[in-house]
């Protein structure tokens, strides 16, 4: 019997962090080019509070992540001159 040749990862690191985070290309819903390039945010909640967000996303008909990012666009509007 032969061993194994060696252990691959399930994913390779990427070298560069911020070509991995901005990666070339459009998004797959075909949405405009202003959300063409996004970052995932991790946050810690309680469970309680996860799902009182969920239920309120589920009567407005919407999903948590489209309310949140509704909720911060609104709590942080961009101003003039910042960096998009």
């Amino acid at each position: 019997m032969t061993g194994r040749a060696g252990k691959r990862g399930f994913a390779s690191r990427p070298g560069d962090a911020e070509r991995w985070i901005k990666a070339a290309g459009t998004p797959p819903d075909g949405k405009a080019a202003e959300n063409a390039f996004t970052a995932r945010l991790t946050i810690d909640i309680t469970p309680e509070l996860r799902g009182r967000i969920k239920v309120a996303a589920f009567r407005r008909g919407i999903t948590v992540a489209d309310m949140l990012r509704d909720l911060l666009a609104r709590e942080f509007p961009s101003s003039e001159g910042d960096p998009t």
